[in-house]
């Protein structure tokens, strides 16, 4: 018996709460001394990090850098190696993007392309705006390939949706994006027999946008990957018995936390908002999904200083967080994105958990290395759920 059934058939309804803050890309490596959390001010979860149980977790194991979706995935109960989600779906579903049973997804990116190599993989991160004029032009330009329809839908900033609709359209596909700058176009290739039609439809497709994109040196192609069709998942409700919701302002954590069951609740822009609507919406669930994305992004972009500034931003927030109560507060992140790397890392990701049965360890400073000494020592994320459903009081003790 695995580990996640054997939580299902512990769990019980309760109402305790349960808030559970992702703070997305939060670890880092060493720029002169210092992780971007090491030189970050954060009294506040130096303080709660005084009263926690702390680790560290790995996605998926030791090793492993991780997609945004496996590692949240793992947050939340499931075995990352056993559910492959496609970004695609991920980002459709957060769109709000109706996903039939002959339609194929994928994530996309506007980007740069000069003398042949991809030199901006995000377009300089183009107004959402911008976004929305681009798809309608494309969305009025396109033609249907072999018998498939294709339609365009923004998300933010530059990224959108592709979604392809036909018959007997394949997922095994290989991402059409080369990942690095100064890289030239990749194709997509097909990874199955059944697969080399629905590969010769989407090159097509991106030969043509790339075309039809040429008078605009900023945004002259796309990148697609994480192609998906609409998969089958066990909800939170279903697993743990819990009644959840998600305060995250990015499509595609909106569609992760929808295809666990959660409930979306719409929130604003900026940090303010989000916090506001978990105080809003308080005493309506018992388990929060709180998403900040801005590390992660200053990660990607190699910004040491925005980072550390969107880790300072997040900590100002966190006695909001306390005030609530909730009988389990856990912070911590999906991955770890340092910005000397610029990209996801297999590093692993500092955890905290506060409650009243927590054990407060020697750990008086939230970070990669405090962490490393802390009482719940290092383990996979997959466990952050049982331990959170066990400090919560919602789990049944285990045999005779």
């Amino acid at each position: 018996m695995d580990c996640e059934r054997i939580v299902q058939e512990l769990s019980f309804k309760t109402s305790s709460k349960i808030v559970l803050l992702v703070l997305d890309g939060l670890g880092g490596l060493p720029v002169q001394g210092k992780t971007e959390l090491e030189a970050a001010q954060t009294p506040n979860l130096d303080r709660l990090a005084a009263k926690s149980s702390c680790g560290l977790t790995d996605p998926v194991f030791m090793g492993i850098t991780p997609g945004s979706g496996p590692a949240h995935l793992a947050l939340f109960g499931y075995d990352p190696t056993k559910y492959i989600l496609g970004r695609g779906i991920l980002e459709a579903l957060g769109s709000g993007v109706e996903v039939g049973k002959n339609d194929l997804v994928a994530r996309g990116n506007f980007a740069t392309l000069k003398d042949g190599l991809i030199i901006d993989r995000r377009a300089g991160r183009i107004p959402t705006s911008e976004n929305k004029k681009l798809c309608q032009r494309l969305n009025n330009s396109l033609k249907s390939i072999e018998g498939t329809k294709i339609a365009l839908f923004p998300g933010k900033e530059h990224r959108f949706v592709a979604k392809f609709t036909g018959e007997g359209l394949s997922e095994a596909l290989s991402d059409a994006d080369p990942q690095k700058e100064n890289n030239p176009r990749v194709p997509v290739q097909a990874l199955s027999q059944d697969a080399s039609k629905t590969a010769l439809i989407v090159n097509r497709f991106l030969d043509e946008v790339t075309d039809l994109l040429k008078s605009t040196p900023k945004t002259n192609t796309v990148l697609l990957r994480g192609f998906s069709h609409y998969p089958s998942l066990s909800t939170l409700r279903e697993l743990y018995k819990l009644k959840p919701a998600a305060i995250a302002n990015y499509p595609m954590y909106k569609g992760l936390a929808k295809l666990v069951g959660m409930e979306i609740l719409e929130t604003g822009e900026n940090l303010s908002a989000i916090f506001e609507t978990a105080e809003k919406y308080y005493k309506d669930y018992d388990f929060f999904y709180v998403h900040v994305k801005k590390t992660d992004s200053a990660g990607e972009d190699g910004d040491f200083e925005a980072k550390k500034d969107a880790i300072e931003e997040a900590d100002s927030y966190i006695p909001r967080l306390v005030a609530l109560q909730p009988d389990v507060l856990v912070v911590t992140s999906d991955h770890s994105t340092p910005s000397l790397l610029k990209t996801h890392s297999w590093h692993p990701n500092p955890f905290l958990l506060y409650s009243k049965t927590s054990f407060p360890d020697n750990v008086t400073r939230f970070s990669e290395k405090e962490c490393c000494f802390g009482y719940l020592g290092r383990f996979q994320a997959m466990h952050a759920m049982p331990l959170m459903l066990a400090h919560a009081g919602k789990l049944k003790k285990f045999g005779a």
